[in-house]
């Protein structure tokens, strides 16, 4: 009888796990946007071909997460109050690029400093309201993945990188941006405009810090600088793609739902997985037939992220999939790939995701004291 009730079980314990992988990839026709990802990807065609013209091909990742980023965090209305709510956005990228990419080619012990405080700021964000803490959420992504880029332009001897110009192509795609509200808010009989992602929270009241979220923002901020340590501190190859695994995994607050974890880590494999088997196209090919393959995986990046922009609210999982295989496709672009390159990127985006598992642990105990602790008189 006991055997029989142990079989009788394991199709329920299936169905559950049958379940809970539905939820992860369940679809809501409702989400889908392709006229938003049609009107990000005519402004992002913008960048491409002229970095393609002038021939410096490293900065284009900067200039489209610009363009990218200030879309985002455009939060409608008047056309003044948009203009000047992204200058300031656009501003503070401006400074972060500067940042990653001055410390970049230095000693790894900066970049674990760096990487500890932008995070850490950033997670502390929320006392400023979610409205902020998303902007600052964007901007932490942006740096992480340009410590990725300035790491593997310092130890590429064919490619030279400016940090002024890597700023100013950052501020040249978020300035892109405000160009093309000002078109369009003169198109529309300069009427207010709703922000372009109705769905990103526009909360700006001020929260108390609690120690829960002050410790968790803690908690996070070393994850990310314990996952840069190991990449550059031990040298690894390709050993960047662990912290932005981790930063695309963790959860960004204590309130978000284990089905959103279980997305962001979803995403963040499958989208590794697929940017390394992209990223094997150019191994072999020389002269004409390796530019034609890197301008070709450029225009399946940028295609990649405008989906990522039409699916958002789609799919969360495939979202994160979009997104993590464009980046990595355009940071890990200029460097010639192989079968060992190919492995070290899932190993170490398997590790950077670990990590991110491992940080929800104590975020869901803190998240669960939170709950249990009795409420403040008054």
């Amino acid at each position: 009888m006991a055997g029989a009730s142990g079989r009788e079980g394991q199709p329920v314990h299936r169905g559950k796990d049958v379940n809970r992988l539905s939820k992860v990839f369940e679809l809501d026709p409702a989400g889908l946007d392709w006229p938003r990802a049609v009107m990000v990807l005519d402004v992002a065609l913008v960048p491409l071909v002229v970095f393609w013209e002038i021939g410096h091909r490293q900065y284009l990742l900067s200039a489209l997460f610009g363009l990218l980023f200030a879309a985002l965090d455009d939060p409608g209305g008047g056309y003044g109050r948009r203009a000047s709510h992204i200058a300031v956005f656009a501003l503070t990228g401006a400074g972060v690029t500067a940042l990653g990419f001055g410390v970049g080619g230095h000693a790894w012990g900066r970049l674990v400093l760096a990487a500890v405080a932008v995070t850490l700021v950033a997670g502390l964000a929320i006392a400023f309201g979610v409205r902020r803490f998303v902007s600052a959420l964007l901007l932490n992504l942006w740096f992480i993945v340009v410590l990725g880029l300035a790491f593997g332009f310092h130890h590429h001897a064919r490619i030279t990188s400016h940090t002024w110009a890597q700023t100013l192509a950052w501020a040249g795609g978020a300035a892109l941006w405000i160009v093309m509200t000002f078109i369009g808010w003169l198109l529309h009989g300069r009427e207010d405009r709703p922000q372009p992602v109705a769905e990103i929270p526009g909360d700006t009241s001020r929260k108390k810090l609690t120690r829960p979220l002050v410790m968790f923002a803690v908690i996070r901020a070393l994850a990310v600088g314990g996952t840069v340590a190991l990449a550059f501190g031990l040298d690894l190859p390709h050993g960047y793609w662990m912290p932005i695994a981790a930063v695309v995994a963790m959860k960004p607050s204590l309130e978000q739902a284990v089905l959103v974890s279980a997305q962001r880590l979803a995403g963040a494999l499958i989208g590794a997985a697929a940017a390394a088997l992209l990223l094997l196209l150019p191994a072999g090919e020389h002269g004409l037939g390796l530019f034609a393959v890197e301008r070709g995986l450029e225009v399946v990046a940028l295609v990649l992220l405008v989906h990522g922009v039409a699916i958002r609210f789609w799919n969360y999982a495939l979202y994160c999939a979009a997104v993590a295989a464009g980046v990595l496709i355009l940071v890990d672009l200029p460097q010639p790939s192989d079968h060992t390159a190919e492995g070290y990127r899932v190993l170490w985006t398997l590790c950077g995701v670990g990590t991110g598992l491992l940080v929800m642990l104590p975020a869901g105990l803190l998240a669960g004291h939170t709950a249990k602790a009795p409420a403040p008189p008054g």
